[in-house]
């Protein structure tokens, strides 16, 4: 039987601690050294010293920590001389904190610190693995070099081959003539990686999580695909400055484009990516981003800046502005909160040329806005500028909204306030617009709103009362119609909300739940004011849902008061778990019965003459988590024929599965069916693939079809679609992906984005994922964006955020 000597040299005793020689490959010699070196081991108890190997690996120690650790070192056969050096002849190791070498011989030498290790050398430091026949290395700096090694990095799972790697410290190694890449290893001399880099020098800096290549080339199944003179590439998901993989795309709006992203790592709460983008029928165009983040404030400024469009004869640009604060102050019982919104473009073809960049500037309407808000006890105010930008269309033009110039308002809640809830609103705006597009004044307005209830409360259901008084006042800039240059108006409104909420236990289908019955009533008599003379500056009609039937006022904003005298039947029916509260299925029906004309009404509209509304009809099943249901009619009881119907359902039994689909209908409108799907296309036979949870696909070798498709049945065609396919190689991502999106009702821009993403390394090609996300209910990436396009501390400031060459800007 074969014997194994261990050595025990406490660091402590390194160098000239061990008081005896001792003799080759004898156990007796091997109980001697471990009896010399027992005062340097002993513990309290008096208890045996044992040695014994450790399967896990602290992946980071403290340089303190590790210095003060003891060296391990076994062997068939040592040798040595005291403070000097140790030799360890057949399956020779030599452990210390996070360094293992393991080799067939192994040359210790105390007083330099220095290990030479020759014949199938394996070193494992922190996970990280070199293997190959010669290293010398200096243990505790982790200087020294290794001879034709191959290696395994453990953060992001890659590999490779080298002719040398000379470690610089404990952080940072160059390897010469390198190859990296992160598919998995098979078995066979044969075996080629699907991708593969090889550069003549590979730098690594594990304190930046950083590597980087020079002379370098990519391969992809065994072609060459790009020549990269120099490249830098993240070790972790940590975000890092450096070059990102230049994108290749077309459409037939720009032509073909070329951008080469460039990330700058300002600092942990500081970034930038300014994007050079230069496109064919159009020229350069230079895209900068810069987000910040401190402890009060937070925001992100986006700058587009084209100096000669080719096609426009103009210089173009585009710029985004978001930024958020809290502000202390001694006079607010806590921070006051700014929220600021600037969007400016430079002329009124902006958003139809430029479809693809920030989402706040491809609308015809750009809001520039900024509020303060505070509060204090029970008073909260707010005083808010807002600044329209409108892009005209001579083929469609539009009426601009009003500017906010500025809006002052605050409110006062107090509750209980002898046995009544109260409320006070009180708001002053100054409206700003063009007079020749508006045709009316431009105007001050003052407007209070008072209102008191009383919430009767039963288990069986509630009253409550409420009254509210409106009252405004109007200073115009030039005169109306009949010569006024001011206009005053009171209005009060009283309501009556009651309800009464039944409950039972039943059964549906096998399944206990509780079933409830609540219907509701609902009065609003408001006596009629002749507000026909008034200037409409910010009231417009509220869509009819469930959500408005049991409002007091028809109209949002503050120029219309609607007069009412009607009553608004409702009933809702609910099946409840009567375990969790889960709601697997709700009915509801409502109808407003109207006894007097509404003759208040918005410029140009009739006065409302039904005496019964149509009906809402509305329900929601969710009696399988897998599967949902939802839709609503709204009927008309006098032609029995639907004006508005939308039906949705959804099917999601598992990650990267899921399938949507929606019926939208609006008499003499519009009727649309919309469709987005992510599934495997690995299913249709029986290839189920594997549970590893979201962001990390299903396992190698699988397909996936992806796609939304808006289809209009007025028009005959696809208004917009979405329609791509995703390859999962496992060390590889594939995507390719159509899109077309109307921007008119007879112009579209369309683009096709192919993409090669290496796992672990970079991307290229044109990014399809945002688009995917942005059109695809409850997409799943394939691989889950890691920390690389975090700000630290808060979340970023928008939901896209930048990132760097492993994972780009998603």
């Amino acid at each position: 039987m074969r014997m194994m000597n261990k050595l025990f040299l406490p660091h402590s005793a390194l160098p000239g601690r061990v008081p005896r020689r001792f003799a080759r490959g004898t156990i007796g010699a091997a109980i001697t050294l471990l009896q010399s070196t027992w005062v340097y081991g002993q513990v309290a108890d008096n208890s045996p010293l044992l040695l014994k190997s450790s399967p896990q690996l602290q992946e980071q120690l403290n340089p303190e920590v590790r210095s003060s650790l003891p060296t391990f070192v076994s062997g068939q056969h040592i040798t040595g001389r005291p403070d000097l050096e140790t030799t360890v002849e057949g399956a020779a190791l030599l452990r210390r904190g996070d360094v293992v070498i393991k080799a067939d011989r192994l040359d210790y030498y105390q007083p330099t610190d220095l290990a030479k290790a020759i014949g199938h050398v394996r070193v494992n430091r922190a996970g990280n693995v070199y293997e190959g026949p010669l290293m010398e290395l200096r243990v505790d700096a982790f200087e020294g070099f290794f001879n034709q090694p191959t290696y395994h990095f453990l953060r992001n799972q890659a590999h490779g081959q080298a002719d040398r790697v000379d470690f610089l410290d404990d952080q940072r190694a160059v390897i010469h003539n390198a190859t990296f890449t992160t598919c998995k290893r098979l078995p066979g001399p044969s075996w080629m990686p699907d991708w593969i880099l090889k550069a003549s020098t590979i730098s690594l800096d594990n304190e930046e999580d950083v590597g980087t290549a020079e002379g370098a080339v990519l391969s992809f199944k065994g072609v060459p695909l790009l020549p990269i003179p120099f490249v830098s590439f993240p070790l972790s998901d940590q975000r890092k400055s450096g070059v990102l993989p230049p994108t290749v795309g077309m459409d037939n709006l720009n032509g073909t484009e070329v951008s080469v992203p460039y990330y700058w790592n300002i600092a942990p709460n500081r970034d930038a990516t300014i994007t050079p983008t230069l496109m064919s029928k159009r020229g350069l165009n230079l895209d900068t981003e810069f987000r910040y983040l401190e402890a009060s404030y937070a925001g992100n400024l986006r700058l587009d800046w084209m100096p000669s469009d080719q096609l426009r004869q103009s210089n173009r640009w585009g710029l985004n502005l978001n930024h958020q604060a809290r502000i202390q102050s001694a006079w607010t019982a806590s921070p006051a909160v700014l929220n600021m919104s600037l969007n400016r473009v430079s002329d009124d073809n902006y958003w139809r040329d430029f479809t693809r960049t920030n989402s706040s500037l491809t609308q015809r309407l750009l809001a520039n806005d900024a509020t303060l808000a505070w509060a204090n006890g029970a008073w909260a105010s707010s005083v808010r500028t807002l600044k329209w930008q409108t892009l005209q269309d001579v083929t469609a033009p539009i009426t601009p909204p009003y500017d906010r110039l500025p809006q002052i308002a605050t409110r006062y809640t107090r509750n209980n306030l002898l046995g009544m809830d109260v409320t006070l609103d009180a708001d002053y705006t100054h409206f700003q617009s063009d007079r020749s597009r508006t045709l009316q004044p431009n105007a001050e307005r003052t407007f209070s709103m008072l209102q008191a209830s009383r919430t009767f409360q039963s288990p069986a259901g509630y009253v409550r009362p409420k009254l509210q008084l409106h009252a405004t006042h109007y200073q115009f800039d030039t005169a109306l119609v009949n010569g006024a240059s001011s206009a005053s108006r009171v209005v009060p409104t009283l309501s009556l909300d009651a309800g009464v909420v039944f409950e039972r236990d039943t059964q549906l289908f096998g399944r206990h739940l509780l079933q409830t019955l609540e219907p509701r009533a609902f009065y609003v008599n408001t006596p009629y004011r002749n507000q026909s003379m008034l200037p409409n500056y910010d009231s417009g009609a509220y869509d009819f849902n469930f959500a408005t039937i049991f409002l007091e006022n028809a109209f949002v904003g503050n120029d219309r008061i609607s007069d009412s005298n009607l009553l608004t039947l409702g009933v809702t029916s609910r099946f409840l778990d009567p375990e969790t509260g889960a709601e697997s299925a709700r009915l509801g029906l409502a109808q407003r019965l109207r006894f007097r004309d509404q003759n208040v009404t918005l410029p140009g509209a009739l006065p409302v003459q039904d005496r019964i509304s149509d009906i809402l009809l509305g329900g929601s099943v969710n009696w399988d988590p897998r599967w949902r249901l939802d839709g609503t009619v709204q009927l008309n009881p006098t032609t029995d024929q639907s004006v508005r119907s939308t039906l949705g359902i959804r099917y999601s039994p598992g990650n990267y599965r899921t399938i949507q689909a929606a019926y939208r209908f609006q008499r003499k409108s519009s009727e649309q069916i919309d469709i987005g799907w992510q599934w495997p296309i690995n299913d249709l036979w029986g290839d189920r693939g594997q549970n590893l949870g979201a962001g990390q696909g299903q396992g190698e070798g699988r397909w996936y079809s992806v796609g939304r498709l808006n289809y209009s049945m007025n028009e005959g065609k696809l208004v917009d679609s979405v329609l791509g396919f995703e390859y999962d190689a496992g060390c590889w991502l594939g995507r390719i992906v159509l899109e077309r999106l109307q921007t008119s009702s007879i112009t579209a821009t369309q683009r096709i984005m192919f993409q090669l993403e290496f796992v672990g390394f970079s991307r290229l090609g044109v990014n399809p994922l945002k688009s995917l996300k942005a059109n695809i209910p409850n997409y799943q990436y394939l691989r889950e964006p890691g920390a690389a396009g975090h700000l630290s501390e808060w979340p970023c400031p928008r939901p896209a955020p930048c990132g760097v060459a492993s994972t780009h800007r998603r």
